[in-house]
């Protein structure tokens, strides 16, 4: 439905109000924001009543939708913090089981070099070779023996620092702009 002009501008007042005012995202507060000014515009610059009133609860629809964002990121960065923690734990109960795991084969092994093989139900315990290369001094090994490696990091800070004053090439300083929420 269409309003009568005002200041010169023809506009419809439901493009104005937000849909829900209630549960908008940051992108329709945003959407209703830009639309707004573009009316502003349109109406070079002379703001109307409603305008004023629109602004108004758009300015609140973002502040209540932040500090409603603001808490979820909050709420999830303590989450994470709990997931580290039981990560933690977990990692902690995975080596005390690891241990145990070392220990007990340990003692079968020791059972079967005791007693020799022997079967319980469907499980035979026995041993079985293998070899493991021990190596007591590797300045000693022959040079055949070794490959040569070589790896070819670039000093990031170093460049940063140098894009400053010099121009390097295949290399530039990116700004990038990150939330700051105090």
């Amino acid at each position: 439905m269409k309003n009568e002009p005002q200041n010169g501008m023809d506009f419809e007042r439901s493009e104005l109000e937000p849909k829900e005012k209630k549960n908008l995202s940051l992108y329709n507060i945003k959407e209703n924001y830009l639309k707004l000014m573009e009316d502003v515009e349109e109406s070079e610059g002379v703001l109307s009543e409603e305008m004023i009133h629109h602004l108004e609860i758009n300015e609140k629809q973002l502040q209540n939708k932040s500090l409603a964002y603001t808490e979820v990121i909050k709420t999830k960065e303590s989450f994470n913090l709990m997931i580290d923690e039981e990560i933690k734990r977990l990692s902690g109960i995975k080596k005390r089981n690891n241990t145990l795991i070392d220990v007990l084969k340990m003692n079968l092994l020791n059972a079967v070099e005791l007693f020799g093989e022997f079967k319980v139900g469907t499980l035979t315990f026995g041993t079985r070779k293998s070899s493991v290369l021990i190596i007591e001094n590797e300045e000693l090994i022959p040079k055949k023996y070794k490959i040569k490696t070589v790896t070819e990091k670039i000093d990031k800070m170093a460049i940063k620092k140098d894009l400053k004053t010099m121009d390097i090439p295949s290399c530039f300083l990116q700004e990038n702009k990150n939330l700051s929420i105090k």
